[in-house]
């Protein structure tokens, strides 16, 4: 088995890209997906994330925009917020792990990998990218979306170069679907077969 670690700064087109590995038959942990589960109803976090953040949580779990609110722009929040999270998603991923021990491929789908160290527990790691126009501009089509929201969401995040630079796979994005997905076949055959790095991806 090789594991895999996607990442990809917002509006780089992370979630298609893992979505378009799933659509090949391989198993795709999405970190932000057991996020939601463990802080939705009944979530194992509401309690720890209540006790924190009192007056975030209710019967249909998390609320996501005050407890957004609370954490955005406050390091130490964030820590403290963090340090909930991050065990229990590990936790999860260990439970993934043991549904597929014989798949040859599994990609963990992880929007802070480099921040957060996971880059250690994973075999090569690929960035999902396109240039920053093209960022901005699918961000901020988003509803609700400011661009004070998205330059606060970018300031915690590592710059998209230093994400390229560190990844060993750099699926671009700018082009089509298409051309994308041809991107995540190549890579799928690269990481199933010789270890080179598959064409049309970088280090740059």
């Amino acid at each position: 088995m090789k594991m895999l670690g996607l990442t990809g700064s917002i509006g780089m087109g992370k979630s298609t890209v893992a979505a378009m590995f799933a659509d090949e038959g391989v198993p795709v942990f999405d970190a932000d997906a057991a996020v939601h589960r463990l802080q939705g109803p009944k979530g194992k976090l509401l309690a720890a994330i209540e006790d924190a953040f009192a007056r975030t949580t209710g019967a249909e779990g998390v609320d996501r925009a005050l407890l957004g609110a609370r954490v955005l722009g406050d390091p130490a929040a964030l820590n403290r917020l963090e340090a909930i999270v991050h065990p229990a998603v590990a936790a999860e991923r260990v439970a993934f792990l043991a549904e597929h021990p014989n798949a040859p491929l599994i990609v963990f789908d992880i929007p802070l990998l480099f921040e957060t160290g996971g880059e250690a527990g994973v075999d090569a790691t690929a960035v999902v990218s396109a240039p920053a126009d093209i960022q901005r501009a699918r961000v901020l089509a988003r509803p609700g979306m400011t661009a004070e929201k998205l330059d606060a969401i970018l300031a915690r995040q590592m710059l998209d170069a230093e994400k390229r630079a560190r990844a060993d796979h750099v699926i671009d994005t700018a082009g089509s679907l298409d051309a994308t997905r041809a991107r995540v076949r190549a890579l799928i055959a690269c990481l199933a077969g010789s270890k080179g790095r598959y064409p049309g991806t970088s280090n740059a």
